[in-house]
């Protein structure tokens, strides 16, 4: 734990190094450095957001075991903190082993990057609600796991990220061909995938929770839940809303949820806890990321601490009292429509004009297909008002070919 905030480059630095260097963990970085705590940036390609900010950078492959033992050796930082799911977890548990905080722990990153370890854990040991569900280990048990969920179901591969691989079956012959995809897609060498029951969503919500040292024990402190939506086929979040418009009764039941599930994970910082409701009324556990949340990016104008200066006081041990919702707020990502090196947004100044609107471009040096390049954020008096703003912002916004 923390207990005195050095200076960065100097001998009483603090360190903390994040593996996976995105907009999110840019953001961690932000908080980080205005504690004063020198940071390491990480991550598998060069000019990686977190990058641009942090005190410096390594380019590596974090699925290589030497490779992440390596540049922790070397900088022997304060806390690591996993910013993404690709990375070696046995290079995890050796580094907690030989004594490396990581975050909030290596047990928890391991857990939560695997679906099907994820689900026996939230459903068998936590016990909390989760749609129904099966594993298969090749094509014919796939199409039998479907049939005993229920068809028409979903395919998810074991390990993978934003998505890729999940696909929706209606007979057994789609579940065959759904099970060579999800393979196809998956992280590392993974031959099994989860099959589960579809389930008709009414809304999704992300139920922020975070661990935090109060100076007389750990604590755990659900905040208000995050609304999203993501059009169909797209796997990661498209607008979020903050605070959620759903029913007294429903952000209890998905608190509840989350506080379990992050209380059974244990360790410090924040988690993105995904809760599925249903048209029907059930309040679903759906996954969890150990780290702030893509949906959660609403939270740096919602709030009076975002979930990023949350996680950075928490993971050095400092205390976190809950922090006031200040006004209500709406995201909307900026989504690329061409692979373009070094692309350029246009149409700011008219965005700009909309009052309430604020502005992230990320700085990724290249774009492809609907990769996520900046986010949009708008305050209002209410979450319709926030909403209207930033669409209307968006909608004067491109992601070009710069001139």
């Amino acid at each position: 734990m923390i207990k005195l905030l050095g200076t960065a480059w100097t001998s009483s630095a603090n360190k903390a190094l994040l593996l996976g260097s995105g907009e999110l963990g840019k953001e961690v970085v932000i908080e980080l450095q205005r504690l004063g705590i020198e940071t390491i940036a990480v991550d598998r390609y060069d000019r990686a957001p977190a990058m641009h900010v942090a005190h410096k950078r390594y380019v590596i492959n974090m699925l290589d075991y030497d490779q992440v033992v390596d540049v922790v050796r070397r900088e022997h930082p304060d806390v690591v903190i996993p910013e993404v799911e690709a990375i070696n977890l046995d290079a995890l548990k050796d580094l907690e082993a030989e004594g490396y905080r990581v975050i909030p722990n290596a047990e928890a990153v391991g857990i939560t990057m695997n679906r099907l370890r994820l689900r026996e854990f939230a459903a068998e040991k936590v016990g909390v609600s989760t749609t129904k569900y099966k594993f298969a280990f090749n094509e014919d048990e796939a199409a039998e796991a479907c049939e005993a969920v229920g068809f028409p179901c979903l395919i998810k591969p074991e390990m993978s990220s934003s998505g890729h691989g999940h696909a929706l079956a209606s007979n057994k012959e789609e579940a065959k061909k759904a099970f060579k995809e999800a393979i196809a897609h998956a992280r590392g060498k993974s031959e099994k995938v989860i099959v589960e029951e579809f389930v008709e969503v009414a809304t999704e919500l992300t139920a922020l929770t975070y661990r935090h040292d109060t100076g007389n024990g750990i604590e755990t402190v659900p905040l208000v839940p995050v609304e999203h939506q993501r059009p169909k086929g797209i796997y990661y979040y498209y607008e979020s809303w903050h605070p959620a418009t759903v029913s007294e009764e429903v952000i209890s039941k998905a608190q509840g949820i989350a506080e379990k599930v992050v209380e059974a994970l244990g360790g410090l910082g924040i988690f993105g806890v995904e809760i599925l409701v249903t048209k029907d009324g059930r309040v679903l556990f759906s996954e969890v990321s150990p780290r702030p949340h893509d949906t959660g990016l609403v939270t740096l104008a919602s709030m009076e601490l975002s979930e990023f200066a949350i996680h950075a006081r928490a993971v050095l041990g400092l205390p976190v009292p809950l922090p006031k919702l200040l006004t209500p707020a709406a995201s909307k990502v900026i989504l690329a429509s061409e692979e373009i090196e070094a692309p350029c947004l246009e149409g700011v100044r008219e965005a700009l004009k909309v009052r309430g609107f604020h502005l992230w471009w990320f700085g990724k040096p290249r774009s492809y297909v609907e990769r996520r390049m900046g986010v949009a954020i708008a305050t209002g008096s209410t979450v319709e008002e926030a909403l209207r703003k930033v669409r209307e912002g968006v909608s004067k916004l491109k992601v070009v070919r710069c001139r």
